[in-house]
């Protein structure tokens, strides 16, 4: 048996190794760090985050500005990210359930709250079953392993989100890309996958930096032909892209065409954290048993389920929410092509993209309108292709009809002093 002085290192030692700070490899690590940081700033694509102080709105009070800010540069689609009926649910839930479950769900972290926002969702989505994730990127990081494996292929858009990049990743399927909304590469894919026991096609349903939406009826007619099956991310759709806030699907008259759906509570649904897949009742059941995001997370926080479902119930109900949202689009939209702005992605949908083509005018325009008050956010190569610049502005239900033409007015000024228009 070993002595207890080789089973631990002696006090003289601890305290010589815990001051030895900057080690070589260290150094290295910093170095290396600080060498990264410095390309990334010389690239233009440093990300700044401005620090807002209070809660996500239409209004938002930031650091270093001395009057609130407009705000058309959220997720917040619905306005529901600070209802007080919203935060109202989660103070409740926070009362009622706690704080939190220091456990996964199959250990001791499944409340009757978790069951009830799964069955609402899958209501609201008219699935059989739901399962919740703590984002829709850990969603997407547990479904594709337990969907295809070294027998099977998926066929991924090219731009299709890094959530769902990376979850394809981790199966062992064939992968296969096809061009963005290409479906004559699409059909090329498919026909190359025809050997495989089961084809997944997987798109997004709205592509979030240009607000374009997948041709659904068109992959699904290929789907159908070629035998495949549909998994759609709806992150950007769900809760208020069409007529109830269905999503892609209701908008383009689907129905309830997809096998699988992913989707977040973190953006038009209250803004907090949280994903969920929803489909067949027995693929959710496998996930349950094999979905390492699910079975090594800890559940979702009782708050967030809380108001999450005070969300489901207010959309379930009577969605005006999208119907409000929907003439908020309609306005910007149209205000902004009578100014003579080009405004890309579907004409129906909230992530309105102003083109401006020169990364130089975008940078200036963003600016300008930071000082008009209004926070919108410019991008540029890399995030997007050299010759694309443009600022993406995004609506919410809960914008004015006022606050809407301050947007526009304000473009329509600083675009003339620019010469963009």
């Amino acid at each position: 048996m070993l002595s207890r002085h080789l089973l631990r290192p002696s006090s003289s030692l601890l305290s010589s190794s815990s001051s030895k700070v900057h080690t070589a490899s260290h150094d290295e690590l910093v170095n290396f760090c600080k060498a990264e940081l410095t390309a990334i700033q010389e690239a233009g694509t440093f990300k700044h985050e401005r620090v807002i102080e209070g809660p996500q709105g239409v209004e938002v009070k930031v650091v270093g500005y001395d009057k609130p800010l407009l705000n058309f540069c959220a997720n917040n689609y619905l306005g529901l990210s600070s209802h007080p009926e919203v935060i109202a649910a989660g103070k409740r839930a926070l009362d009622t359930h706690g704080a939190g479950l220091s456990s996964v769900r199959f250990i001791c972290g499944t409340q009757d709250i978790h069951k009830e926002l799964e069955a609402k969702i899958a209501r609201f989505h008219g699935r059989e079953d739901a399962i919740l994730y703590a984002a829709c990127f850990d969603a997407n990081a547990g479904i594709f392993e337990q969907l295809a494996g070294p027998e099977d292929a998926i066929i991924s858009d090219e731009l299709n989100h890094a959530s769902i990049i990376d979850g394809v990743r981790l199966s062992k399927a064939k992968r296969l890309r096809y061009k963005h909304l290409d479906m004559d590469d699409l059909e090329k894919q498919l026909k190359e996958a025809q050997g495989a026991r089961r084809r997944v096609i997987a798109t997004d349903g709205v592509f979030s930096m240009d607000g374009d939406v997948a041709p659904l009826r068109e992959i699904s007619w290929l789907a159908d032909k070629y035998q495949a099956l549909l998994f759609i991310d709806e992150c950007h759709a769900t809760g208020f892209f069409g007529k109830t806030g269905r999503g892609t699907e209701e908008e383009l008259g689907l129905g309830t065409k997809a096998e699988l759906i992913n989707s977040t509570l973190g953006k038009a649904l209250g803004g907090a954290m949280g994903g969920y897949t929803t489909g067949p009742k027995a693929f959710i059941d496998l996930l349950r048993q094999r979905a390492r995001p699910y079975l090594f997370s800890n559940s979702l926080a009782p708050p967030v389920v809380g108001q999450s479902i005070k969300v489901m119930d207010l959309l379930l109900e009577d969605n005006t929410f999208a119907r409000t949202l929907a003439a908020n689009v309609a306005q910007f939209r149209s205000g902004m092509k009578d100014l003579g702005f080009t405004v890309l992605g579907h004409v129906s949908h909230p992530i309105a993209p102003v083109f401006l083509g020169d990364a130089r005018v975008a940078s200036e325009m963003a600016s300008a309108m930071l000082e008009e008050g209004i926070y919108v956010v410019g991008f540029s190569f890399p995030v997007v292709p050299k010759g694309k610049a443009r600022i993406r502005v995004q609506l919410s239900a809960a914008h004015t009809k006022e606050q809407v033409d301050k947007a526009i007015n304000a473009f329509g000024r600083i675009g003339k002093k620019l010469g963009v228009v």
